[in-house]
């Protein structure tokens, strides 16, 4: 066997999509292969996906939804050898941009260079990652886990880049085996919008954008990978503006025939994405969150057959329907909140004993179910806006402090009887005024509070059955899990006019919010949750 034999057989190991990598396999083989990166001398093969070949009729069929992407950054990408304009990809989150751009460059075999900028970090890190791959550099422990060139400021960035590049692409001219597609070289930028957060973003993102004009090499391409627009980008700094490719969220058609690939029995699949599917598309169509709800429904779903390979037909998926439709309320639930094991079956047991509870608590009337779904982060963040409708901002501190507000330790001076003719004035105009407007500071930090209340466990309910009324649980310091996408729930929550965006203050000059749902709205949904939403109520 050759050596370029030998390193392209090392090179499918070396370079694998995200997805690959954080399998525990090829973990459990980096591990074992240390020693042999150490020594391994990095090449123009590096610079490749790698692996078996992929056709186009493959590639198309690895994304069943994205045909009509996938065909137009293969247009734009062009034959060999021709330059290309830079490319600025967006969609929402798992939408499949990056696995759709590093399929191609498998299909096309062209090299390139891919960074991310959720692992780099920082500018010093994202220009060291990209010089050390195209100098074929790699940290090992003969170099002190160093980087080839130091690389702080854009303009050394800058005369690294350029030596290094220039090197590959005559490299890349004279390679006479032939074993790479063309002179083209291209730098893949990925999570592009996380540069907003960074301290230097305001010269950073005119730098990365101007790059192309910058380095003036028609043999790179550029390409930009977002979660967001490229409006939420530009500066009107006056460069080459990139060519847009748009990844549109998924239709439930389109998920539909993502999770039918590569099924063992499509039918019974079929049969039970029929009953999921839509109430989950109205939450979210996220194809992780998705995945990881569906596999331990699924799971359940079938535990009543002997037989996987069966084809079910209308009476079992009736059968299979009634056995799955208590978990799927749960689930739809926790959509942005995904416990790391299964629970299925401890929330059911805990669904039975909440209502045997609540029964006793209102005579027989179950109030814990909501008749629409909504997420538990939604629900929380409406309960927020309740409370900050409700409530007088000067007694946020009171209401959410350790206690609750009900430490009785704490006593008060009595109050004079003028004192408490003003209150009883001041609560009078507060009843008249109705629901008060509250900033989306104010909202957010109700949020935190109210989300982070420590539950207490069924059992313990029973004990203190006769003080259970009164109770009020601990506000816990700690992230409770259920901050992710706040901000996309509430404009979710006012588009279905649950909270109506208000006036801007004159002084602050930003928007307010006000809850427009009632009190036994917000009690159903408090319930639900169980949480005491009176206890931290103000009341006359």
């Amino acid at each position: 066997m050759g050596k370029d034999d030998n390193n392209s057989s090392q090179l499918i190991t070396r370079r694998t999509t995200r997805a690959s990598c954080s399998s525990p396999t090829t973990a459990g083989n980096e591990i074992d292969k240390t020693k042999n990166n150490e020594s391994y001398v990095r090449t123009l093969n590096d610079l490749v996906f790698g692996g078996e070949h992929l056709g186009f009729d493959d590639l198309l069929s690895s994304f069943p939804a994205r045909k009509a992407q996938i065909s137009e950054l293969v247009r734009l990408f062009g034959p060999l050898n021709s330059p290309m304009l830079p490319l600025f990809v967006y969609g929402g989150s798992s939408t499949g941009k990056t696995s759709v751009i590093l399929q191609i460059f498998r299909h096309l075999n062209r090299p390139f260079v891919y960074v991310s900028f959720r692992t780099c970090y920082s500018p010093r890190i994202l220009f060291e990652s990209i010089v050390n791959q195209l100098s074929f550099h790699t940290k090992n422990e003969g170099n002190g886990y160093s980087s080839l060139k130091r690389c702080e400021k854009p303009s050394d960035f800058v005369n690294f880049l350029r030596d290094a590049l220039a090197g590959v692409i005559d490299e890349l001219k004279g390679n006479s085996r032939k074993l790479l597609n063309g002179n083209m070289l291209y730098l893949i930028f990925d999570n592009f919008e996380l540069v907003r957060n960074w301290d230097k973003s305001s010269t950073l993102l005119p730098f990365l954008f101007n790059l192309y004009d910058i380095l003036k090499m028609p043999e790179v391409g550029v390409i930009y990978i977002s979660n967001t627009s490229p409006d939420t980008f530009y500066f009107n700094l006056g460069y080459l503006e990139p060519i847009p490719v748009y990844f549109p969220e998924y239709t439930e058609e389109d998920l539909r025939q993502i999770f039918l690939r590569n099924q063992a029995n499509r039918k019974l699949y079929s049969s039970f994405l029929d009953v999921v599917l839509k109430p989950f598309c109205r939450t979210t169509r996220r194809v992780d969150e998705l995945s990881t709800v569906f596999t331990s429904l699924f799971r359940k779903y079938c535990e009543p057959l002997s037989d996987l390979e069966i084809v079910p037909n209308e009476e079992m998926k009736r059968k299979l329907f009634s056995l799955i439709q208590p978990y799927i309320t749960s689930s739809l639930n926790e959509i942005f909140w995904i416990p790391s094991r299964s629970s299925l079956e401890v929330e059911s047991n805990k669904e039975k004993k909440l209502k045997k509870q609540i029964g006793k608590l209102e005579g027989g009337i179950d109030f814990s179910e909501v008749d629409f779904h909504m997420s538990t982060s939604a629900k929380y963040l409406l309960l927020s806006a309740f409370l900050a409708s409700r409530n007088p901002a000067t007694l946020d501190a009171s209401m959410f402090d350790s206690t609750g507000g009900s430490d009785s330790r704490k006593r008060k001076r009595k109050a004079s009887e003028k004192s408490m003719e003003n209150k009883e004035a001041a609560e009078q105009e507060l009843l008249l005024k109705g629901p008060g407007t509250f900033p989306l500071e104010r909202l957010i930090a109700i949020f935190q509070c109210i989300s982070s209340v420590v539950d207490d466990s069924l059992d313990e309910e029973e004990e203190e059955e006769e003080v259970e009324g009164n109770h009020v649980p601990r506000v816990q310091n700690g992230d409770s899990g259920l901050m992710s996408d706040v901000l996309m729930q509430l404009a979710s929550l006012c588009n279905a006019n649950f909270i109506v965006k208000g006036g801007s203050c004159p002084l602050e000059g930003s928007t307010r919010y006000r809850s427009s749902v009632s009190e036994d709205l917000a009690l159903k949904v408090a319930r639900s949750l169980k949480f005491p939403l009176p206890n931290y109520l103000y009341r006359r």
